[in-house]
């Protein structure tokens, strides 16, 4: 504490601090069981409260659930009104909370930092903001967990540089940020949405898929019966008309030989009856 008010933290020790400015008292759960990850987000050098509380000890060991985005956006922060003029260590506090941990048995907080940025910082910004993404092997393009992570640190600092400069104008970052993040969750809300409902129909394509292709082998072996039935019928159509073909030719043949026949009879007959006639 000594060592933060010497950097020019411009923080009193808890004991001394001022009634605006008490911190309250965080839940167990909402303490990580490590240091956290280092982020874009500058933050003040950590600050040494005291042994851990026994109840993030007891939790020590146990993995905890990552708050949802979900979460996070129905989670109220408490910030002064923009009528007043606000404390710019109250905003920024308000609008980048602190962050606890419990640490070789020791709890620690750290403020995020109110020191003014310069163009370097933000330049300095730039470059860590692309070493994390190829660090942590970020997709360029697509979903992407991490590179969304980064992206939104890297918002978080650039609100706490303009909120050093102007709080009101850190209010209003603030309220964009959530919007986007509301429009992301409501993204992702349709996006599950959408997956169950394909998942559902095509639950259903598959149930009826069966029975559709046993109907399809049903009216194919039909197709198949009928067209060899009538195969069968155009055979014996062949076949009655070749035989009745040869019936005709045979009785045709027949008759000829007949009436050839009694012609010869005929002409047989009239010569009988002239010599009759010539003797009589």
């Amino acid at each position: 504490q000594a060592c933060a008010a010497s950097c020019g933290l411009g923080r009193p020790p808890q004991g001394n601090r001022p009634p605006g400015r008490t911190r309250k008292t965080s839940e167990p759960a909402m303490i990580a069981d490590s240091r956290p990850r280092d982020s874009l987000v500058k933050y003040d050098p950590p600050l040494e409260l005291g042994p851990a509380p026994p109840e993030a000890l007891s939790r020590k060991g146990k993995a905890g659930r990552p708050m949802s985005l979900k979460a996070q956006l129905t989670k109220k922060t408490q910030l002064p009104p923009v009528e007043s003029k606000p404390n710019t260590d109250d905003v920024l506090h308000a609008l980048l909370p602190p962050r606890e941990w419990i640490e070789d048995a020791k709890h620690y907080m750290q403020y995020v930092s109110n020191a003014p940025a310069t163009r370097l910082d933000v330049i300095q910004l730039q470059e860590a903001l692309d070493q994390r993404l190829m660090e942590r092997q970020a997709r360029e393009t697509g979903i992407c967990p991490v590179r969304e992570e980064l992206y939104s640190q890297c918002f978080d600092e650039l609100i706490r540089q303009v909120t050093i400069n102007c709080p009101e104008r850190g209010l209003l970052l603030l309220r964009v940020r959530d919007e986007i993040r509301m429009s992301i969750a409501a993204y992702q809300t349709l996006y599950q949405s959408s997956v169950t409902f394909g998942t559902r129909k095509q639950l259903q394509s598959e149930q009826g898929k069966a029975e559709t292709e046993q109907q399809i082998a049903e009216q194919e072996e039909t197709k198949r019966q009928r067209e060899a039935r009538v195969v069968e019928l155009k055979n014996k159509v062949e076949a009655i008309e070749r035989r009745e073909a040869e019936r005709r030719t045979v009785d045709e043949r027949k008759r000829k030989e007949e009436i050839d026949f009694l012609k010869h009879q005929q002409q047989h007959l009239d010569s009988f009856l002239k010599s009759h006639d010539v003797k009589s």
